[in-house]
This record gives C-alpha cells, structure tokens and sequence, in this order.
C-alpha cells in the first residue's frame, strides 16, 4: 500500500518538533510515490524557502513604512496591544536577512537608534523638505532599532549567536529538517534530533529575560547545563517514546495511521517542555519590572511572579508554534489541485515541494505563535510582591521573552 511505502519515512521524522514532515505522509496518500530523499533538491527548497520569507518581511516594512509613528526609543513601531500590530513585529524580527550584520554594524545601528535618535530627528525636523525628511528619519530608525534588537539582548546587551536569534530560527532549523528527513538509521536520526531540541532550549535559554544575578558564576553555569540536559532528554523521550510504543504494540497500517495522529500532540509537548524546563530557573531569580518608560521601578529587585506569568505564557506559545507546520500544508496539498497533480507527475520533487511548504509555513507561523502574547507585558501591581506595591503605580510591565 501507499502508507505502507512511506512508513519508513514517517518513521524517520516522527519526532522532529516543528517541522515533522507530517505532509509527506499526506503527500504519499493522495498518490504520490518515491523511493528516496533527494537532499540536494531538499537543500535548495530550504533556500528557496528563506528567500520566500524575507520577501514577505521586506513586503510588510514596504508596505507599512508609510504610514511608520514617529520614532522614539521606548516605543514600537506597531501596535503592540493588537495581534497585527504584534505579527509586524515578530514578523520582522524573524528576518533571515537580519543575520548579515556584523558585530560592528550592530553596534553602529545600535548607538543610532538609542543613543543619538534625537538629534537624528532634530536634524530631519530643520530640512527644507521637512515632512518627507522627519518620515524618512522615523523609518530609518525603526530599522535601526530592529537590526540591533534582532541580535542583543534587550536587558545585557549581550551578543546573540546567530544560530539562537529568532530571525536565525528558519535558516538554522531548516538543514536539521532536511538531515532528519535524510537519516536512514537510528543513530543519525537520534543525532539530529537532539540538534533539533538542542537548537530549542537554547534559542528558549537566549531570548529569555535576565534579571540582576548573584552569586557564584559556576552555579548559574550549572543550573543551565543541568536545565540543557533535562529539557533535551525530556523532548526527546516524550516524542521518540510515543512514537516507538506505538509502532511496537502495533502493526501495518494501523500503526502508520496511528502515528499520523500523535505526531502533533507529542511535538506539542516535546516542545513545550523544553522551553518550560529551560526557563523554569527565570522563575527562582524573578524578572525586573518597569513603569511606562520602560525604567526599572526597583533597581535591584525582581518579580517571581512575573517571571512565572513570562515562562507560563511562552511555553503555552510553544504549543500553538506547532500548528502551522502540520496543518497548513496537508491543506494545502489536499486543496490546490495543480500542485498535487504535478507532484505526482513528479515523485521526485515530492519531498522537496513539501519541505519548502513546511518552511514557509513555519517562517510565517513563527510571528503568529510568539506572537499570541506581548512580549513586553503588563501586569497589575495588586498581584505582585509586596515590596511593588505603594510605589503610586496600578500596573508594571515586564520582559516575557520570546
């Protein structure tokens, strides 16, 4: 039968969290047949894949840089208190093109958009052309502020490793797709399947909020291999053990369409408990937390309270992160008649076509999951600790992370 043909295939991705080849699966039932993975074609509809998502980038700033607010250090250039306005954003910063900066550069556009953006603007507002020059300003610092945002951390100030940035996500992500998809023995297939989650818990670890630590360095170091080692062994025991138990209890097509169904829910919780367990120390340190101005109410202080409400948000965004990826494409191949038939007259390019949707679908998605959820958040100051009450405020916001 046709699953039975592609069996060995669902098998070899059951457990690749946001980009499990479940389409592949649906690609084979509506006729599709091949015989193996084509890695160069797979590794050109990668790159076909990031250029289709920085296009879709460029669009938005294109098409918004019109109508940008003017710009000011402390605020956004969307609306960050509706769901569009926050998917601009996310959107933006999931920029693959982001990752060409260097260091240097970095800097640069960082001194621009917070240190001298007032005089950039004073300077813009006394030109002849004045309107044009002021609106001309106001974007250029806006992707200043991006281009920095997208590779510090928005409290140390620290270096990102580009592997780790969320506009890193897709390009570092889509080569382990592709190498799982291509595995055709367990141990290559355990290999990258721990670069995958591996890549997780250190994106989760990286775009984290910090807060003001002491204590021994050894021991922060410590705490993070330990989080490393338990969030990765966790994923992966959860979505290998499901998948194996179903395959040895049982058989043929039963356990094929078995598997159809708890790849999502087993990718949902792998992914989920990586970033839980990964961020779960934020919540014994707490985060700091800022009025209005984004300024520090209570330098040296920090919130538990918040940081949990910042770990339990972004880890229920790791759930919806899987959606896109296994649903959108199946849809996809199962509604736009030319492309299926063209797959079929085509095997060879049948896992080519359905890695590249599966990319695109998780470059696009991605905003929209992080996006759920401001990353800057608010919370009422009746909910936190004592020591932020009285302080002449009703509501104190807080880095979530992403």
């Amino acid at each position: 039968t046709i699953i039975g043909e592609v069996r060995p295939i669902a098998h070899r991705t059951r457990f690749q969290g946001a980009l499990a080849l479940t389409a592949i699966v649906t690609a084979a039932d509506s006729g599709m047949h091949f015989q193996s993975i084509p890695v160069a074609e797979s590794l050109l509809a990668l790159a076909a894949s990031v250029v289709l998502v920085s296009g879709a980038t460029d669009a938005v700033e294109r098409t918004t840089s019109s109508r940008v607010p003017a710009y000011d250090v402390a605020a956004e250039r969307f609306d960050q208190t509706t769901f569009g306005g926050r998917y601009c954003k996310m959107l933006l910063a999931c920029d693959p093109r982001l990752l060409l900066y260097s260091k240097e550069e970095v800097r640069k556009y960082r001194a621009l958009a917070y240190d001298d953006w007032e005089k950039v603007k004073l300077d813009a507002s006394t030109s002849r052309h004045r309107d044009d020059s002021s609106r001309q300003a106001d974007r250029m610092l806006w992707e200043a502020k991006r281009r920095a945002d997208s590779a510090l951390h928005p409290t140390t100030q620290e270096w990102i490793p580009r592997p780790f940035r969320m506009s890193g996500y897709l390009p570092a992500n889509g080569p382990i797709c592709v190498a799982m998809v291509a595995s055709t023995a367990t141990l290559p297939l355990l290999f990258w399947s721990w670069m995958n989650q591996s890549q997780n818990a250190m994106i989760n670890h990286f775009n984290g909020p910090r807060a003001e630590e002491g204590g021994d360095e050894n021991d922060h170091t410590f705490t993070l291999i330990k989080s490393y080692g338990i969030a990765v062994a966790s994923a992966l025991l959860v979505a290998f053990g499901l998948a194996t138990y179903v395959e040895t209890n049982y058989s043929g097509e039963e356990a094929a369409e078995l598997l159809r169904f708890i790849s999502f829910p087993s990718a949902v919780i792998a992914s989920s408990l990586n970033c839980y367990i990964v961020r779960r120390p934020e919540i014994e340190v707490g985060v700091p937390l800022l009025n209005d101005k984004m300024v520090d109410v209570l330098p040296g202080e920090a919130s538990k309270v918040a940081a949990a409400r910042g770990v339990y948000t972004t880890t229920a965004s790791r759930a919806v992160l899987q959606m896109p990826t296994y649903f959108i494409p199946p849809l996809i191949l199962d509604t736009v008649t030319p492309l299926k038939q063209y797959m079929v007259e085509n095997p060879s390019l049948v896992v080519p076509i359905t890695t590249s949707l599966l990319l695109v679908s998780f470059g696009i998605g991605l905003p929209a999951a992080v996006g759920i959820f401001p990353q800057i958040s608010s919370i009422k100051t009746d909910e936190l600790e004592e020591q932020f009450q009285g302080l002449g405020y009703e509501e104190l916001y807080f880095n979530k992370g992403l």
